[in-house]
């Protein structure tokens, strides 16, 4: 295990492992060979956590991201956003900070179009923004967007004009690239991309392959990381949704753990949400 390890994580919200008909499952239409070459690498990882109902975003994030049953901790699934319970778990149990006691740099990549980066409103706290602040005290914002030190949300920017970004969209590839430099600046860089759980949940198709499109361009390319001594690209999700287009709700499929680079055996015999935040302590 080396000290000089880089790890960037992607982590794809509402993204699991389905069928293999490409008419229930968009993620193997043709239209997106290299996703579907991911996929076929990935190791399914147990998203329910042996509680009753759907997987949900709140306590999902919180197992990939923590290392603690979440589900089981709160007595159930919740989505959306944490409740003041569950916050405190992820201010004292998030990677970020876990790291900082390693003595290792962590960031979240993410970036927030807004002026104060230290001030995010209570309600609009996701497991990712409870992370970044507590263990960084605040998040990335315009300046390291425009500067290409930040990468938004959406990839691409183009959700961005209904919050006042006068911009220009960027590509898939523009935005890898950023992603990319983070990376190289930190020992640990976490991206998440939410999209394709809103896509799963919309009433049509549109929404989900304008995703996807945007995946089958960015992935391969930042999953290039993982091809340089000591560096390691992993992805993961925190329940399935998008690929099953017969329901519009999120599913107990598994979801893919994907692992590229120095250390990636270490990552092959994982089972569920919960192992993944300490099987990558374990290789700092």
């Amino acid at each position: 295990m080396s000290n000089g390890l880089k790890i960037l994580f992607i982590f794809v919200d509402g993204f699991g492992l389905g069928s293999d008909d490409p008419a229930v499952n968009p993620l193997r239409d043709s239209r997106f060979p290299n996703l579907s070459n991911l996929l076929d690498s990935a190791i399914p990882i147990d998203a329910c956590l042996g509680v009753d109902g759907i997987p949900q975003s709140a306590t999902g994030q919180t197992a990939l991201l923590c290392g603690v049953n979440a589900p089981e901790a709160m007595g159930r699934h919740i989505e959306g956003f944490p409740p003041p319970r569950l916050k405190k778990l992820i201010e004292k149990e998030n990677i970020f900070s876990k790291l900082r006691k390693l003595g290792k740099d962590p960031t979240f990549a993410n970036s927030y179009w807004i002026d104060d980066p230290f001030n995010i409103p209570l309600r609009r706290q996701s497991v990712t923004t409870v992370m970044a602040l507590a263990a960084n005290g605040k998040v990335r914002h315009k300046e390291e967007l425009m500067n290409g030190k930040a990468v938004n949300h959406d990839i691409t920017r183009w959700t961005m004009h209904e919050r006042g970004y006068d911009g220009p969209h960027i590509s898939e590839e523009e935005a890898a690239g950023h992603l990319l430099t983070v990376a190289a600046e930190h020992d640990f860089t976490l991206y998440e991309y939410f999209m394709t759980d809103r896509a799963g949940h919309s009433d049509g198709p549109d929404l989900a392959f304008q995703c996807l499109e945007s995946l089958e361009k960015f992935l391969p390319i930042t999953a290039t990381f993982g091809n340089h001594p000591n560096q390691l690209f992993l992805l993961c999700s925190d329940h399935g949704n998008i690929e099953d287009r017969t329901t519009r709700a999120h599913t107990r499929n598994p979801v893919p753990l994907i692992a590229i680079g120095e250390n990636a055996e270490h990552f092959q015999s994982l089972e569920n949400l919960a192992e993944v935040t300490p099987a990558i302590l374990s290789i700092f």
